[in-house]
């Protein structure tokens, strides 16, 4: 069994949403009450407050706070864990010190169990009920449906969703090919076999409508500190979001429609291990190309090249297959010619790979693309022709595993 995730458009009446916004604020007070609580507890008295401390007042917190009664222990329970979550990720170095939330930030509340909801649907469309709040009509589709565990309601550009969990037994097919996979921005993929899926460019058709009303929601802005907000400022910062909003899904769209092309016809995904994160870095203050590093991260981030990797990995090994990302600065791919194995320096300008060694010529990301499933089918062979295992590792069921992994391999790619 697998716990997937679906997301579901909630249209509740005039009524209800304005409770739905009621509660939103609730949540957000009571995090920001934890993470004052903490702060004050240990600046003061030295101590320090734990998750189950702050549970274990939250009876007493809603007698108190009447408000809170109808909201639900164990979504109360799931809004303090968030507190605790954050403090985690702080004293791990993962993330700043937490800090507090305002309405338009916090995005909604969780209800962690199957207790104060319940949802009537087969997985396409149906109704959510909420406790003290009622039914909710909802729309949506889910590839797979079971169990449903946990709900999580959130308010985004203007509009309430449900993501729910459900646990399934998903069913999805493949194919017994194997493929060579580079991700690049100017071609956003490119395959082994020549075919090229050109960059979409979502973000550049929309810049020039992004950056006019970015402008005009600076322009609304009161430059002053703790001067208040307008409301013109306010709309036109929504709709700035909205267009964002609306790229981000178009290039969503695009991704759940390129990857089945690749899942439904091999068993073996070879691709690239990416920094992404170092190569979209922003440039050095004194540098003198920062806004060719700023396009070129642009360019990065238009192509989703993370989501589609994840999308990939987790859609072919729940059909059962394989997904090996080879060790960029080890093999260099775009730099070794597929056919000899020849290695030479390319500028970017560079586009076509022509071997000086042995002659061969093909596109530049599509020569990358060849190098990375040789090095995925050989990877496992080369493993057997390298030194002789010690005689502590002699014998051990890891060594056995490597073993029958390699024949498996051997067996596909023959």
């Amino acid at each position: 069994m697998t716990i997937k995730r679906i997301t579901f458009r909630l249209y509740p009446n005039q009524k209800q949403n304005e409770k739905l916004h009621y509660w939103r604020r609730l949540h957000k007070d009571l995090y920001n009450a934890c993470v004052i609580n903490r702060k004050t507890q240990y600046q003061k008295f030295g101590k320090s407050v734990d998750y189950f401390e702050q549970q274990n007042c939250l009876p007493s917190f809603k007698e108190v706070w009447p408000e809170y009664k109808e909201l639900g222990s164990h979504a109360l329970q799931a809004t303090v864990k968030r507190v605790d979550f954050a403090f985690q990720r702080f004293f791990k170095l993962k993330s700043g010190y937490p800090k507090l939330k305002s309405s338009r930030l916090y995005k909604g509340w969780t209800y962690p169990c199957q207790s104060g909801w319940k949802i009537d649907s087969n997985g396409q469309h149906g109704r959510l009920l909420l406790s003290n709040l009622g039914t909710i009509k909802i729309r949506g589709k889910a590839r797979d449906w079971g169990t449903p565990k946990t709900c999580t309601i959130i308010f985004k550009q203007g509009k309430w969703y449900a993501s729910i969990t459900v646990d399934c037994l998903p069913i999805r097919n493949t194919g017994q090919g194997s493929i060579g996979i580079d991700f690049g921005t100017h071609h956003a993929i490119a395959f082994d076999d020549g075919t090229v899926i050109d960059n979409p460019r979502f973000l550049k058709q929309c810049q020039e409508k992004i950056n006019k009303t970015a402008k005009k929601a600076r322009r609304k802005r009161n430059p002053r500190k703790g001067v208040k907000a307008s409301r013109r400022w306010k709309k036109a910062a929504r709709n700035a979001g909205k267009i964002q909003s609306s790229v981000a899904r178009k290039r969503q769209d695009w991704h759940h429609q390129v990857d089945p092309l690749i899942i439904s016809r091999n068993s073996l995904v070879a691709t690239e291990k990416l920094n992404l994160k170092g190569m979209t870095k922003k440039a050095k203050k004194d540098s003198k190309r920062k806004r060719q590093k700023t396009g070129l991260n642009r360019s990065i981030l238009d192509v989703g090249i993370g989501n589609l990797k994840s999308l990939i990995k987790s859609k072919v090994t729940e059909a059962g297959g394989f997904y090996i990302e080879v060790p960029t600065r080890k093999l260099k791919p775009s730099q070794t010619c597929p056919n000899c194995g020849h290695q030479r320096k390319k500028s970017l300008a560079e586009r076509i790979h022509n071997c000086e060694k042995c002659g061969y010529s093909c596109d530049r990301d599509v020569a990358a693309a060849k190098v990375m499933l040789n090095y995925a089918r050989g990877m496992e062979r080369a493993s057997l022709d390298a030194e002789p295992p010690s005689s502590i590792e002699c014998g051990s069921m890891r060594q056995l595993g490597v073993k029958k992994r390699q024949k498996r391999l051997a067996q596909r790619s023959g």
